[in-house]
């Protein structure tokens, strides 16, 4: 190989490291910065993505945490149970399990249920009917815009 270039005049001797360059260059482009590239602007609209989650999800706190300093809401005793069964079939969750404890408290699980029902849901158990939402887990339900709540309820007042 070094005796055939060798065997090249100066000008194709230079036209050929020019050349590997060239490849050199472009082989970079393809294998490392475009697939970097592609990735940062993935990553940006994710986070874009997650931190309007996070706007509207401590919107909700807020205004949470001001109806419960006022006072707001239903506070009557009623059946948990029914009201939680009335209200998820409404809203088309499906309740995987609905487990009282002796406090008085309900633990609610939804599989697989819309991230924006659930919340809207938790707004309308705290916001309408004035119960306390003690206690919220939510994980990935492996789909987009889904996930797994388990939700820990009780009476307000």
């Amino acid at each position: 190989m070094n005796s055939w270039y060798s065997s090249l005049n100066q000008r194709e001797q230079l036209s050929l490291l020019l050349l590997a360059a060239a490849v050199g260059m472009y082989l970079a482009y393809v294998l490392v910065w475009s697939p970097l590239a592609s990735s940062r602007d993935e990553l940006i609209v994710r986070n874009q993505s997650v931190a309007s989650s996070l706007l509207r999800v401590d919107a909700m706190v807020s205004e949470v945490l001001l109806l419960r300093e006022s006072g707001a809401g239903n506070s009557s005793k009623r059946n948990l149970t029914a009201l939680i069964n009335q209200s998820t079939s409404r809203m088309n969750l499906q309740v995987s399990r609905l487990q009282p404890n002796s406090r008085g408290e309900l633990q609610v699980r939804l599989e697989n249920a819309s991230f924006d029902d659930v919340l809207a849901w938790l707004y309308e158990m705290e916001y309408s009917q004035g119960l306390l939402v003690r206690e919220v887990s939510l994980t990935s339900s492996g789909s987009a815009g889904r996930v797994n709540a388990s939700i820990r309820l009780a009476q307000g007042g």
